[in-house]
């Protein structure tokens, strides 16, 4: 049953809803959750994170049996971290206080959390999705397209990423660490469990037309993106390594043909112009790889991301001496190859080797100057990263 304020040691259950002027709906959100915890003989509590209402929406809540808590910064997220630290229960159950899911059919969600997992998600795509529920480019677009991205980043087997209903344990939402403010705090919650490796599983849902009556607090293509940013930062490897790796293979293949000559792929010759194009693409290939390597190591070293990066075996053979070495012998490559290019301007001169002759030696040594350089330098912070790594 729901607990008093004086009896409170030893809950199983907070059921957290947050909440921003929504006095219409949840004071019935709060007795349906009430309802829940007396039908099943849960020991438990409703706690409403309030962000600063300014309707009766906390004396409502308070009146019909719910602990609030008072969470000042603003913003979806703020008022559940705000929640999820004044819980007290052992396991926590989140939802909205906008009456759009069924708060007296929870058990699923217990059953799952008593069951062992870390991380229990509503879906509401199996539960079903009433009339007026959801908007259309949500339904169709925005949440399959997301949710999608998020299993192909991170593999997880959560289908419904944005379902606000969903159960986890207090130990757990710790270890997360979350940081996020707005709605992103969803995705968040999803990419640390998959990162730490937690238990997760799904449970089907029904989500109901919002009862307030008003404007919802989201707004979708501003929090679209800040999902979509949120992914591709805690994925470095979507957004960095595997984009660099097609630039570099592409561009550096294509470069090495191009030096040596026009190429002819059948639709048109391929000339020194292409070549310029394909030592840019390379290039950024090569940066876009470098930069992906820091960033998993500094995200590994500072605890960001707690699994230790997959290619750190390669620092045994691969230490900064080396790095120093090949990127010099490829800075010296290239300068010879200018150098041959300014000779042979003086003799027999470029009206005689020909424009596009000496476009390929200049910019092709430009382009080994640089990556030489690229690879010092990037194999300079690694060593640096690589001086505090975590134990």
């Amino acid at each position: 049953m729901a607990s008093s304020l004086d009896d409170r040691g030893d809950l199983e259950i907070t059921i957290v809803l947050p909440c921003l002027n929504e006095e219409r709906t949840v004071g019935v959100c709060v007795d349906k959750a009430i309802s829940f915890l007396r039908r099943y003989a849960i020991k438990g509590e409703v706690l409403v994170a309030d962000n600063g209402s300014t309707d009766r929406s906390v004396d409502v809540a308070v009146g019909r049996g719910a602990r609030v808590v008072r969470v000042s910064d603003k913003g979806y997220g703020n008022a559940l971290r705000g929640g999820f630290t004044g819980s007290l229960g052992k396991f926590i159950i989140m939802a909205d206080a906008d009456d759009s899911y069924d708060l007296e059919n929870l058990f699923p969600f217990v059953e799952k959390l008593r069951d062992g997992y870390d991380l229990v998600m509503g879906n509401r795509f199996k539960g079903g999705i009433r009339k007026g529920a959801m908007p259309w480019h949500h339904r169709y677009i925005g949440n399959p397209v997301l949710s999608f991205l998020g299993r192909l980043f991170f593999n997880s087997p959560a289908s419904d990423f944005h379902c606000g209903l969903r159960g986890f344990t207090k130990k757990a939402i710790e270890q997360m660490d979350l940081q996020t403010t707005g709605m992103e705090l969803a995705s968040e919650i999803i990419i640390k469990a998959s990162i730490f490796g937690m238990k997760v599983c799904e449970v089907p849902t029904v989500l109901f037309p919002d009862g307030r009556g008003a404007r919802p607090h989201l707004r979708s293509f501003r929090d679209g993106w800040r999902h979509l940013r949120f992914l591709l930062l805690y994925s470095p490897r979507w957004l960095f390594f595997y984009p660099g790796l097609f630039f570099l293979i592409v561009g550096g293949l294509a470069s090495l043909a191009l030096f040596f000559g026009p190429v002819d792929i059948g639709l048109r010759p391929l000339d020194f112009h292409s070549f310029i194009l394909a030592g840019a693409a390379t290039m950024l290939g090569l940066s876009t790889l470098s930069f992906a390597a820091i960033t998993r190591v500094f995200a590994y070293n500072f605890g960001y991301l707690p699994t230790r990066p997959s290619f750190f075996f390669l620092f045994k053979y691969f230490n900064l001496e080396i790095g120093i070495g090949i990127g010099l012998l490829m800075a010296l490559l290239g300068a010879i190859i200018i150098v041959r290019a300014a000779l042979l301007s003086a003799s027999p001169g470029f009206a005689v080797i020909g424009f596009g002759n000496s476009i390929r030696l200049v910019f092709g040594g430009s382009l080994s100057v640089l990556a030489g350089g690229q690879i010092v330098l990037t194999s300079f912070v690694l060593s640096i990263l690589g001086l505090r790594e975590r134990k």
